[in-house]
């Protein structure tokens, strides 16, 4: 058995506010709409200082404390696709968006309005729910199945 495999690293965060929760309407067409902000970990990088460098970069906001609260992985092209994800409340600056999409605060209530990526509901239930800490795609034939353990 291998035990050493390929993975590209990723981060996601809920940042929120209240009953706010800030995202991004993504450009890049390999996953486009509503998203949660975040990014690739450079080589060498902490995850939690990627996640507070992306958060940066997509939305000029600077975050705190950002906690670890689950992951999300699938298999792509050969490797392990593997995303941290975060959630805060603790931030502070001006929201100002990115060449990755524009960011703006949406009521949670107010989600089922947008144009959101596929699996977005289903994501945000592990980062709302602490019984819930992985979100994964498993290979089934042609297709993927969806699991939330």
């Amino acid at each position: 058995m291998e035990y050493i495999e390929k993975c590209e690293l990723t981060t996601l965060c809920l940042v929120y506010d209240e009953d706010k929760i800030l995202v991004q309407n993504r450009l890049k067409e390999d996953w486009k709409g509503i998203v949660l902000p975040g990014g690739h970990v450079d080589k060498e990088e902490s995850f939690v200082e990627a996640i507070i460098r992306e958060i940066k970069e997509e939305t000029n906001l600077d975050i705190y404390n950002p906690k670890l609260v689950g992951i999300k992985q699938f298999q792509e092209k050969g490797h392990r696709y593997i995303t941290f994800l975060f959630k805060t409340n603790e931030f502070e600056g001006n929201l100002k968006s990115s060449d990755e999409g524009e960011v703006m605060w949406v009521k949670r209530s107010n989600l089922q309005d947008l144009d959101l990526v596929e699996d977005f509901i289903d994501l945000l239930s592990v980062f709302e729910d602490d019984d819930k800490q992985e979100f994964m795609y498993v290979e089934a034939g042609e297709s993927f199945i969806k699991r939330i353990l």
